[in-house]
């Protein structure tokens, strides 16, 4: 595996390369500490499988960079290792590509059983960014290596695969009132869940279908 570590502190990034290799021993380690050290290593002559980011490098343009990325090397996992915790910015990562993001606080555990979900097809937030607030406090509940059958309803671990079958069962009821032409408002108030919450499920069926909106994961519901 080829894998671009893109962080501005090398510090960190020599200890995700020590803790990767004890993942997996055969990957082939690039790095970057600037954004524009990312677009040069990302332009196509490298086939990375999996690029590790975090946010705010020196060059950092915005979420639009991690599009950028993403349209470049589409078949790379893109995976945002952050210091930030916002909710925000964990929406904004997803919607431009994102397969995961890790807030840095997390363990070592936590972090190695993330990216194994991701690497197996799934997408991972953490638990805590699901359930509501702007804060992933602590990571606790969250995905820490196991299969990912063993998630709770509202899990960090979105699933893996494509299709209505490999969709949570909380995602299955937000994907049927999306069917049915609901509001994010409308499903939050039926389910019992904070609007944000129902956003980060919207989004991440968007993901999981591969369409664009809501208007074609609807009609995709209605196929399934």
């Amino acid at each position: 595996m080829n894998v671009l570590i893109a962080d501005d502190h090398l510090l960190f990034r020599d200890g995700l390369r020590r803790l990767l290799a004890q993942f997996d021993a055969d990957m082939t380690f690039f790095e970057a500490s600037t954004y524009d050290e990312v677009r040069a290593l990302c332009d196509g002559t490298r086939p990375f499988d999996l690029i590790l980011l975090d946010l705010g490098m020196p060059g950092w343009t915005g979420f639009s960079a991690l599009g950028d990325i993403h349209v470049s090397l589409p078949k790379a996992l893109l995976v945002v290792v952050s210091g930030s915790e916002k909710r925000s910015d964990l929406l904004a990562a997803l919607e431009n590509g994102a397969a995961g993001y890790i807030p840095k606080s997390s363990s070592a555990k936590v972090l190695l059983g993330a990216l194994q979900l991701v690497l197996a097809g799934g997408i991972y937030l953490p638990e805590q960014a699901i359930r509501g607030g702007d804060r992933v406090d602590q990571m606790q509940g969250g995905y820490g290596g196991g299969a990912a059958g063993d998630q709770t309803d509202e899990s960090a671990a979105l699933g893996n695969g494509s299709g209505g079958d490999q969709l949570t069962p909380r995602q299955r009821d937000v994907l049927a009132r999306l069917r049915d032409g609901k509001s994010n408002k409308q499903i939050a108030h039926e389910l019992g869940l904070t609007e944000g919450t129902v956003k980060v499920h919207v989004t991440a069926i968007l993901r999981h279908l591969g369409v664009r909106n809501r208007t074609q994961a609807a009609l995709t519901a209605q196929s399934l």
